[in-house]
């Protein structure tokens, strides 16, 4: 193995201040062992060493592998393990600490808090008609039938609600076979080619939808771009504006942001794929040859942002604590309650789950059933993922939050590396105890 990809050990951190102890060489060796461990074997139990959560990053960043991540996992009140491990480009530099990464749909569940404060705050309901706030979506129709030439449409029987677009059950026409149709309307409109997200929303809305809303889950970005232009609307703030001051300010995500300053590019890790022959290259993307530049032409609340892993433990701790962190609320302990509750079960029929034993909540997955779910985690855990290998769970029975961040994006054709967050979550679950 290359040993420029050997694990950089970083300190546990501490749960008080330690006083000073004067000992010899050997005692000082095994007093500094001591710091390493202790907080560990506090935070878990039956105490378990991180050598195989070690061992699990080591190998997925071996040659060939993943350049390199950061991982966090939060315990009880205590980070009880941190990592950082690989390299930060194909030429070999060292992983940053502070390395920041493109978390693409890890912006939806920040996305989904702006609407929930501003639901709070009675700015908003979550079955306010869409149209309510952008009465572009007043009058909507979707596709009953015929081609792409001469498509069939009637009119929808039920509003587009705020709860639709979180929840992904808006009928949004992205993706499948099934809906070829109305995927081609949609787009004709390329609404991907907006400047900012009126004329996003503006471009959607004069498509037709592809199913009744609230019938369906459909998984897209769609949703959460049109909920990023619902809090302009709401706000009378620009999105990114809001995200900044009423968010990323308040939890102290200094790293956060739409666009990275030029002085701070250095930082950010390469984003890889893999070519035919399963070689690891640079990805052929914008922002992979220019590092930092914004994601979208507008503010993207369903993939625009860069963030580290420092920044995201802090997002998920707050949701983690029920809404608050360090003394800065956020939201209610029940909104967050509400927002990691299936809500796929709550429409007439149901609508079917996306994954054997999971639903869906207010911006994120949530597991329903043990039993059948193959995410390692307790009834009621939520979180989410980014395309270039970013990942966030929470699992607040066992009061633990793990981040993972890399940068690798799959690509059609090309043999997938294997995705690191399942196992990984397996070896902290039997790491800590309930």
């Amino acid at each position: 193995m290359d040993p420029s990809l050997s694990p950089r050990r970083m300190p546990a951190k501490l749960v008080a201040p330690t006083p000073p102890v004067h000992t010899g060489g050997r005692g000082r060796l095994w007093f500094g062992l001591a710091l390493l461990v202790l907080p560990w074997l506090a935070a878990a139990q039956p105490a378990a060493s991180p050598d195989g959560l070690d061992e699990q990053l080591r190998q997925a960043t071996g040659e060939g592998g993943y350049l390199g991540v950061v991982a966090d996992v939060w315990h009880k009140d205590a980070r009880v393990y941190h990592r950082v491990m690989g390299q930060a480009d194909l030429q070999g530099t060292p992983l940053r600490e502070d390395a920041i990464f493109r978390i693409y749909s890890m912006t939806k569940p920040i996305t989904s808090v702006a609407v929930l404060m501003l639901v709070e705050e009675g700015r908003m309901r979550l079955d306010d008609p869409v149209a309510r706030h952008l009465p572009e979506f007043a009058d909507l129709q979707r596709v009953s039938g015929g081609d792409e030439a001469k498509p069939h449409r009637m009119a929808v029987h039920r509003p587009l609600t705020v709860r639709h677009l979180l929840i992904h059950t808006a009928g949004f026409a992205t993706g499948g076979d099934d809906i070829r149709v109305a995927s081609a309307l949609l787009q004709q409109q390329a609404p991907e080619d907006a400047e900012d997200l009126a004329d996003y929303a503006r471009r959607v809305s004069r498509a037709p939808l592809a199913a009744e809303p609230g019938t369906r889950f459909r998984y897209d970005g769609v949703n959460s771009e049109v909920l990023a232009r619902v809090v302009e609307v709401a706000s009378g703030t620009p999105f990114d504006v809001f995200l900044q001051t009423r968010i990323f300010a308040p939890l102290g995500m200094r790293d956060t942001g739409f666009r990275v300053p030029a002085s701070q590019r250095g930082r950010i890790m390469a984003l890889t794929t893999r070519n035919a022959e399963g070689h690891r290259v640079l990805a052929d993307t914008p922002s992979a040859r220019e590092p930092g530049i914004p994601l979208r032409a507008y503010r993207s609340g369903a993939g625009g942002l860069y963030s580290t892993a420092a920044d995201y433990l802090r997002f998920a701790r707050m949701l983690a604590n029920g809404g608050e962190l360090d003394g800065i609320r956020l939201l209610q302990a029940s909104t967050v309650d509400q927002m990691m509750q299936d809500q796929l079960a709550r429409f007439d029929p149901p609508v079917a789950y996306p994954e054997a034993g999971e639903g869906f909540g207010l911006g994120g997955y949530v597991v329903t059933d043990t039993a059948k779910t193959t995410r390692p985690g307790s009834h009621g855990q939520f979180g989410w993922s980014g395309a270039a290998s970013t990942w966030f769970t929470i699992d607040r029975s066992r009061k633990l939050v793990i981040v993972l961040m890399s940068q690798h994006l799959p690509t059609d054709g090309a043999p997938a590396l294997p995705k690191i967050a399942a196992p990984f979550y397996r070896q902290v679950y039997s790491a800590v105890s309930p």
